[in-house]
């Protein structure tokens, strides 16, 4: 079984929906998949903070099972750990959002896998086999994950993108990496959060090749393309943040054709969820 996990509230169907689909048309594999997502309510920080609702997720379960039929896409409400390990933090008000913080949850959620689990952002698309990621080997590193993109330029050579991120479980039990990543978050305000608690946390991780979690490019070789927010230098210096189902600034700006199949079944899908079952 190969073992994805997302996070999000109420507004990430779209880039789980892309995601997912994304991983089943480029993958060749005949081993299943076990989608996880991670919510819940914290609609006391914002109104829009509230969880991905159970019929996107049976909608979601749903078209995995036409891949093959023992995928599935499971949702966990995590309120009670978040309240637990994170509510009145220096991080909750987070530069993101607080649900960036729920994969610094998944040694302590029952029923998820001991073995390895791949973190995605749900801003994330795959070009090529997931298998490509997944296969790598992870004895001995509590993680794989690639650069940060301006962060390997800013910050240190070795700075990671936690944005897609291959834990291995095990390990990551056995030194406690998200245990005390969770106790920094309670302690102390940090530059970015999740992120930084987990680096910071770090015993032992390997730093994988650029096109695991390219932030800027689409190549050939681009195994995960990530829509992270990016710096255009013209006409004038601004930052964008181009999402993958912003379809139409997607092709004005980035010129992507590669991902049209994807995006046209998951136009489809989208559709069809509002005419039968949200707007019933």
């Amino acid at each position: 079984m190969i073992n994805v996990l997302y996070s999000g509230n109420s507004y990430v169907f779209d880039g789980v929906l892309t995601g997912i689909l994304s991983i089943l048309k480029r993958t060749q594999t005949k081993d299943y998949f076990n989608f996880y997502v991670y919510t819940m309510d914290v609609s006391f920080l914002k109104k829009e903070y509230t969880p991905i609702s159970d019929s996107e997720i049976e909608y979601l379960d749903g078209i995995v099972k036409k891949y093959n039929e023992k995928n599935s896409v499971t949702k966990i409400d995590v309120t009670e750990y978040y309240n637990k390990e994170f509510k009145g933090s220096p991080n909750e008000g987070c530069y993101c959002s607080p649900y960036t913080l729920l994969r610094l949850l998944a040694d302590i959620i029952p029923g998820m896998p001991n073995d390895k689990l791949l973190y995605l952002d749900c801003d994330t698309m795959f070009n090529r086999d997931i298998e490509e990621l997944y296969n790598l080997d992870v004895e001995g590193y509590e993680y794989l994950a690639a650069n940060d993109h301006y962060g390997k330029l800013l910050l240190n050579p070795r700075y990671i993108n936690a944005g897609v991120l291959l834990f291995n479980m095990a390990e990551c039990k056995k030194t406690g990496i998200l245990t005390k990543a969770r106790a920094l978050i309670r302690k102390k305000h940090l530059p970015f959060a999740d992120q930084s608690a987990l680096i910071r946390s770090t015993t032992k991780f390997k730093l994988i090749n650029q096109k695991f979690n390219d932030q800027k490019h689409l190549r050939k070789n681009t195994v995960v393309r990530h829509f992270a927010k990016r710096l255009f230098l013209l006409p004038y210096p601004k930052a964008r943040n181009i999402k993958q189902w912003r379809i139409y600034e997607m092709h004005r700006i980035y010129k992507y054709k590669q991902f049209d199949d994807i995006l046209n079944e998951y136009i489809y899908y989208k559709l069809k969820y509002e005419k039968e079952i949200k707007n019933s």
